[in-house]
C-alpha cells in the first residue's frame, strides 16, 4: 500500500529496510561513544523512577538495566541528526504533513519503553492542528519479549479530548479522565491493538493522534534499541519564533536542550566548580 494511503487510513505507515545494517551500526557506534563520554549536557529520563537527570550523572546500573530515554542526541551528534533528516525520509514526511518538516526532538532507547498508551499531542502540542508527525527507527530487530511498540490502527481519527484548559495538551490531574475517554472511544470504534515486529533499519511513521505505547518487557535481558524523532511543520516553528536550520527538503530546530530540574543543575554546577578548581 502507498505510504500516504496507509497513513490516512490507519494513522501510520511502515517503510521497510530504509537504512542498511551498516548505516545503523555506524550510528549505534557513535551513540555508544557519546554515552561513554557521559556529558553533563544531555537530558535523560529514568522511566521507572519518573526522574530527569543528565547522562553524566546517571548510574551505570540504571543505564544498563533501567528503562531510560536519552533526549536530544541530535543537537550534539550529526550522525543522529543525519538519520532523522535523511533524504529517504524527509520527502515522505513533507508529503504527509503538507509542509516542510522541522525536526524538534530525538529520543534514544536501549530498552523497550513499556509506556502506557498515549498520543503525542498530549506532550508535544502543535500550534496548528495536524502539524506534528513522528517516526520510529529500529536499530535492531524488535524481539516479541523486548517490549515491542504497539498501537491502535485507526485511532488517529478519534476526536481528541479537551482538558479544562480548553487545550488538548495534558493536564496531569485530569489524565485519568483522558484514559477513560480513550478506552471508551477505542471500544466504540472496535479498534484492535497491534504490535510492530520491526526489523533493523525499518521506519514507522505515525500520526500525532495515533494511540500508541510500549508492550510489557517479558525478558529484561533483551534490548530494543531504537530512535524516535518528532517533527513540527515549518510554518508552526516560524510562528513560534524559533530558529530553523535548513537540511534537504526540511529543517531542524536550533534550540537549547530540554529543561532539567533545579537540583540537577546544582549538581552540575558543583561538578564544574570542582573541575575548575582542579585545573587551577
Amino acid at each position: 500500500m502507498d505510504p500516504k494511503d496507509q497513513f490516512h487510513r490507519d494513522g501510520f505507515a511502515v517503510l521497510p529496510s530504509v537504512f542498511s545494517s551498516e548505516e545503523v551500526d555506524a550510528v549505534l557506534a557513535s551513540i555508544r561513544a557519546k554515552v561513554e563520554e557521559r556529558p553533563l549536557s544531555i537530558p535523560v529520563d529514568v522511566v521507572e523512577h519518573g526522574k530527569r537527570t543528565v547522562l553524566g550523572l546517571i548510574s551505570d546500573d540504571e543505564l544498563r538495566n533501567g528503562r531510560v530515554k536519552i533526549n536530544d542526541l541530535h543537537l550534539e551528534m550529526e550522525e543522529v541528526r543525519g538519520l532523522a533528516l535523511d533524504d529517504r525520509i524527509l520527502p515522505v514526511l513533507r508529503d504527509l504533513l503538507g509542509f516542510a518538516p522541522a525536526l524538534e526532538g530525538s529520543l534514544y532507547f536501549e530498552q523497550g519503553s513499556a509506556q502506557p498508551a498515549h498520543v503525542d499531542t498530549l506532550y508535544l502540542t502543535p500550534i496548528t492542528h495536524g502539524h506534528l508527525i513522528a517516526i520510529w527507527v529500529a536499530l535492531e530487530d524488535a524481539h516479541e519479549d523486548a517490549g515491542q511498540l504497539e498501537y491502535y490502527p485507526g485511532s488517529h481519527k478519534i476526536e481528541q479530548m479537551r482538558f479544562s484548559t480548553g487545550s488538548i495538551a495534558s493536564v496531569p490531574a485530569e489524565m485519568g479522565e483522558w484514559h477513560a475517554y480513550m478506552d471508551r472511544s477505542v471500544a466504540e470504534a472496535a479498534l484492535t491493538k497491534t504490535r510492530f515486529s520491526a526489523k533493523k533499519g525499518d521506519v514507522l511513521i505515525w500520526h500525532a493522534h495515533l494511540l500508541h505505547g510500549g508492550s510489557p518487557i517479558n525478558d529484561k535481558s533483551k534490548t530494543r534499541k531504537s530512535l524516535v524523532f518528532h517533527y513540527y511543520s515549518e510554518p508552526d516553528v516560524i510562528t513560534s519564533g524559533r530558529s530553523l536550520v535548513p537540511s534537504g527538503c526540511g529543517f531542524w530546530i536550533d534550540r537549547a536542550h530540554h529543561t532539567i530540574p533545579p537540583e540537577v543543575v546544582e549538581q552540575i554546577n558543583s561538578i564544574k566548580a570542582s573541575q575548575a578548581v582542579e585545573l587551577v
